[in-house]
């Protein structure tokens, strides 16, 4: 009788310390961080974690992380699905990278969505060796969408999406990205396309603001390229590229727009291009106006190709 009680207890102790593992390890769909938190937390409104990457392994697949107050939550690699979020108000998120990447996102390329939303990522100046590399790389992943975030001090890109080898999406809005050493955002791919969709968001002091290369389709909108050494740039030399610029300034800098090698098409409606050192530089590729461009005060390079064509 007392052997049979000894073998309940153990397989009741079995059960319980298996069922207490499972609880350990089931990933949330909502997870936070804080400044004052902790990753051995499990990363629960009352028990945050402290870093992103301390919280994303407890955050289920296509689920959030939310910050709770200010603080600074590390650079983070993303390969599932999921939502970053800084939130505003009492919270603040900030990445700080140094001699890294900010944000690499390396996920699905069928499925998985990555959001990134009101987040400061820092690469504390774009002078130094030892300062951050690049804000985002996006390397795969269906879609990659970047909203309110500010992108500041890289000595790459603020958003890399040029070493894709497959189909993606890159969507930026209301995200300003200013004083990083090479482009602000850099889209390319080997394989298929990737479509970029960029609206009200700033680029200033880059050495060029976008980049559109090899099988990429654009649409810019209600933005602001200045004192960049090259507004926006498409070349693609071994493959197409169709970009299309609505309503934005590209002012104070050495190119406002260039179509350069390849099958480049550029669309311009509703632009304002002034007081750069070339207006619109036609380097093998075509830039057509739909109309209602104002293109003056620049150094040379003020002409589209071809007349102007009406929109219907």
């Amino acid at each position: 009788m007392n052997k049979f009680r000894t073998t309940i207890n153990i397989l009741a102790v079995l059960v319980f310390t298996l069922a207490f593992a499972s609880l350990a390890n089931a990933q949330a769909t909502r997870t936070w961080v804080s400044g004052v938190g902790d990753d051995v937390n499990p990363c629960s409104r009352t028990a945050p974690c402290k870093t992103f990457a301390g919280a994303i392994s407890k955050t289920a697949a296509g689920g959030e992380i939310d910050v709770l107050d200010p603080g600074g939550f590390g650079t983070v690699n993303i390969t599932k699905a999921l939502t970053i979020d800084g939130t505003t108000g009492s919270g603040f998120g900030s990445i700080l990278a140094s001699g890294t990447n900010g944000v690499l996102v390396n996920a699905n390329v069928n499925t998985d969505v990555v959001t990134l939303r009101n987040l400061s990522i820092n690469g504390a100046g774009a002078s130094s060796s030892q300062n951050g590399l690049n804000g985002i790389r996006y390397i795969a992943g269906k879609t990659v969408i970047v909203q309110n975030c500010s992108i500041y001090g890289f000595t790459q890109k603020g958003i890399d999406a040029s070493g894709l080898t497959n189909n993606g999406e890159l969507v930026v809005s209301n995200t300003n990205i200013t004083n990083v050493a090479q482009e602000g955002i850099r889209a390319a791919t080997t394989v298929g396309s990737v479509l970029v969709a960029v609206d009200n968001s700033r680029f200033e002091k880059c050495a060029t603001g976008a980049f559109f290369g090899e099988h990429t389709r654009g649409t810019v909108a209600d933005s602001y390229f200045t004192h960049d050494t090259n507004g926006l740039i498409s070349n693609a030399a071994s493959g197409d590229s169709q970009v299309n610029i609505d309503n934005c300034v590209f002012a104070y800098g050495g190119v406002g727009i260039q179509a350069g090698a390849g099958a480049v098409t550029l669309r311009v409606t509703d632009c304002t291009i002034v007081q750069n050192g070339t207006g619109i530089n036609l380097a093998g590729g075509t830039a057509t106006s739909f109309g209602n461009n104002a293109v003056l005060g620049n150094g040379g390079g003020e002409s589209f190709s071809g007349a102007v064509v009406p929109l219907k």
